[in-house]
């Protein structure tokens, strides 16, 4: 890639940004949705779950795939094709007839926006090569999220109320378009330095992993175990496929040799954990409010507004402070607020009172804002600039993985501890081992985040990106000879 003026990165930037916003804000919309499509759709708690999950767990599936691709024929090009796919994929979903057909075109949304995230990730990583741009530019990245967190709501309990819950997919569409014409201008293409090779089978291994597991878990509630019991099993078969069979490849889907960097593999576990809190929170948090409380979906909105803000205004400080001292303290931050915030909630039922219940909203907001620049930074920053896109997309997927377990897990425990009473008489106690998962979560970013961070930790990063480097130098001059 060319090296750009400083008005020209800030464009770039921009219009990545713009990608992450219409896929960020379509998931916090859709929560608020969730309540009207339920009555509308005639849906059950483990449907309401597939319509979260169908997107996320297709997004997970293929991120690395869209990465390694991104790396091969070119960022620019993949990145506008998962424009197309995931504006047309929105046009879809706003003309579901039903919740089978919803679930579908979520997935297409789903194709799109595999390529979205992760490759305009590695376009940022490849515009900002100066490590203390790259984590203010990153920092900036993850406002965004807290940007879609604070609109999302809004936005949806708005259109929810006044149009009906299809017309939170046609936000998408002028976001999206004008993405698309503004990166067909202004962004510059690139490519890795050498072409990956494609990994067919590693990739039917990852969508079989992530879609029997997520199977197992969201539908065990309402089935037998004997049901059960065979997606689990074909998931650990996955897994151990994909430990017995990547190493053996020279160019694998998912590269094990990122782990041995104690910085990156926690950076995943990390990203797995906080984004888990994520999807639990938002999922139980829009069905108390709106079928306890009995509130709107704006009214459920705007109580979720405090913590989108802080989520906002966090995000760049944390960037800040990643580039300034490292990822340790705003990770030992977002631990610390997010581990307070699911105990607010299990141990004292936060959100019985309105202070408590506030108050539970401002420090997970705190935690979430201060968690997602960390995370992405320890995974590109390590890691060799011709493989950012692989880098990424492992961050990335981490993210949708830890989403799409969020909502599963914690929709399963709610479903199971609710039955078949009503929400408004058991939902307080039915709902009180989810928060008790989320408060560990919590608690996992917070104690990786000190023991990952260290120098002991940094060595093993040093260590994995210089064997890294030493293979991907002789796979170039393989491929020269």
């Amino acid at each position: 890639m060319p090296e750009l003026s400083p008005r020209r990165r800030m464009l770039v930037l921009a219009i990545c940004c713009m990608s992450l916003l219409i896929v960020s804000l379509d998931n916090t919309v859709l929560n608020v949705a969730l309540p009207s499509m339920q009555e509308d759709l005639h849906a059950s708690t483990s449907g309401l779950q597939w319509t979260i999950d169908a997107y996320t767990l297709v997004l997970a599936s293929l991120l690395m795939l869209a990465g390694s691709t991104a790396d091969r024929i070119g960022r620019k090009r993949v990145f506008m094709a998962g424009l197309v796919v995931f504006t047309a994929g929105s046009v879809l979903c706003s003309l579901a007839p039903n919740l089978q057909a919803l679930i579908v075109f979520r997935m297409v949304q789903a194709v799109g926006g595999s390529m979205l995230n992760p490759v305009a990730m590695s376009i940022i990583t490849n515009t900002f090569t100066d490590p203390r741009e790259r984590a203010r530019a990153i920092g900036a990245w993850g406002a965004v999220v807290g940007i879609s967190m604070a609109a999302g709501p809004l936005v949806g309990g708005l259109l929810v109320d006044s149009v009906g819950w299809r017309s939170i997919f046609w936000i998408n569409l002028p976001v999206g378009l004008a993405a698309l014409l503004l990166t067909l201008r202004f962004v510059p293409e690139s490519r890795a330095p050498r072409a990956r090779r494609p990994d067919p089978v590693g990739q039917v291994l990852v969508i079989t992993l992530f879609g029997s597991l997520t199977y197992a878990i969201i539908e065990a509630p309402s089935t037998a175990f004997t049901s059960i019991a065979p997606p689990a099993v074909v998931a650990l078969a996955a897994l151990a496929g994909l430990l017995l069979y990547e190493p053996r490849r020279e160019e694998p889907l998912i590269d094990l040799r990122f782990f041995r960097s104690a910085p990156f593999s926690g950076a995943t576990v990390i990203a797995i954990s906080a984004f888990a809190a994520l999807g639990g929170f938002l999922f139980l948090s829009t069905l108390y409010l709106q079928n306890v409380r009995g509130l709107t979906a704006l009214e459920a909105g705007l109580w979720m507004l405090p913590m989108a803000v802080l989520t906002f205004a966090c995000a760049p400080l944390s960037g800040r402070l990643v580039g300034a001292r490292g990822p340790r303290l705003p990770l030992l931050i977002a631990g610390c607020a997010m581990t307070a915030s699911g105990i607010l909630f299990a141990a004292f039922e936060a959100e019985t009172s309105n202070i408590t219940l506030f108050a539970g909203y401002v420090l997970f907001g705190i935690g979430f804002g201060f968690v997602n620049a960390p995370i992405t930074n320890t995974a590109v920053s390590g890691m060799p600039r011709a493989q950012a896109g692989v880098a990424a997309a492992v961050a990335s997927t981490s993210r949708q993985l830890g989403q799409t377990l969020g909502v599963a897990v914690l929709g399963s425990v709610l479903a199971s501890g609710v039955g078949s009473s009503p929400y408004r008489e058991t939902f307080v106690s039915a709902a009180r081992p989810g928060w008790w998962i989320l408060a560990a979560c919590g608690f996992a970013v917070l104690a990786l985040g000190a023991v990952t961070n260290g120098r002991w930790a940094r060595g093993t990063a040093e260590r994995a990106a210089a064997r890294l480097k030493t293979v991907e130098v002789r796979q170039a001059v393989g491929a020269g000879g």
